[in-house]
């Protein structure tokens, strides 16, 4: 079920299989989803300084957003692929927040699960995502609403990837799969109307735009960078 290597689909499909030789602090998201948030503050924190964000929020956003692709991709693939995928229990998924993205993670486990919509929202949704944002609530004020539409932007990304991958292989049951699997996990009421139209773009913005030079991300929900106010005054004559 490996989808590293040559040919893969991207680096946010490739998950680790054994724990890094040397280096690294990973520790399992079981225990930052139990209130062991020091990894992740160290993450928003250094998301948001990389970015020069002003507002911390940025900073827990776009780290939320990164986390959520790699969650998604890794079990979307897999499901399309193969009709399994890792079971990705959170007390076996291994994750450092000082590494680079895509966010590194490393799967102690053996357990695989049926490619379902079932079980891909108990996988991922329910399994890791209501807890990391439960986690990101305690460190500070962000949406409920930014963090579901980052969820669901962050499965469509993984959508579109597959299917690109999939049709430049001559795969077209490989984007069908994927398709039919995104589409019923976007029928939940957590994740429906985070993205509209044909083109599945968000219905919200994940505030990339006010980081400097962030502009707006490929799906963003405005056509054109809201004024933040954080832009530089000129002093009073």
């Amino acid at each position: 079920m490996e989808l590293g290597g040559d040919g893969a689909p991207g680096g946010f499909f490739a998950l680790r299989a054994t724990a890094p030789e040397t280096g690294g602090a990973h520790r399992p998201l079981a225990r930052l989803y139990a209130g062991e948030d020091g990894p992740l503050t160290a993450r928003v924190d250094r998301v948001a300084a990389r970015l020069g964000a002003a507002e911390r929020r940025v900073g827990a956003s776009v780290a939320h957003l990164g986390l959520a692709a790699r969650l998604w991709s890794v079990t979307l693939g897999p499901a399309a692929l193969y009709g399994r995928f890792p079971a990705l229990d959170p007390a076996e998924l291994f994750w450092d927040g000082a590494l680079a993205a895509p966010d590194d993670l490393w799967w102690a486990g053996s357990a695989t699960r049926p490619a379902t919509v079932d079980e891909l929202r108990a996988a991922v949704q329910q399994a890791h995502l209501v807890p990391l944002h439960a986690a990101l609530h305690r460190e500070g004020r962000i949406a409920p609403r930014l963090l579901w539409g980052n969820a669901g932007s962050a499965l469509v990304g993984a959508l579109r990837e597959l299917t690109r991958w999939a049709r430049s292989r001559g795969r077209p049951e490989v984007a069908e799969r994927a398709a039919a699997l995104a589409s019923g996990l976007l029928d939940h009421s957590d994740l429906a109307g985070t993205v509209r139209g044909p083109g599945l773009r968000r219905t919200s913005c994940c505030l990339y735009y006010r980081a400097p030079g962030g502009g707006l991300c490929g799906d963003c929900v405005f056509d054109h960078a809201p004024r933040t106010g954080l832009e530089a005054r000129p002093s009073a004559p």
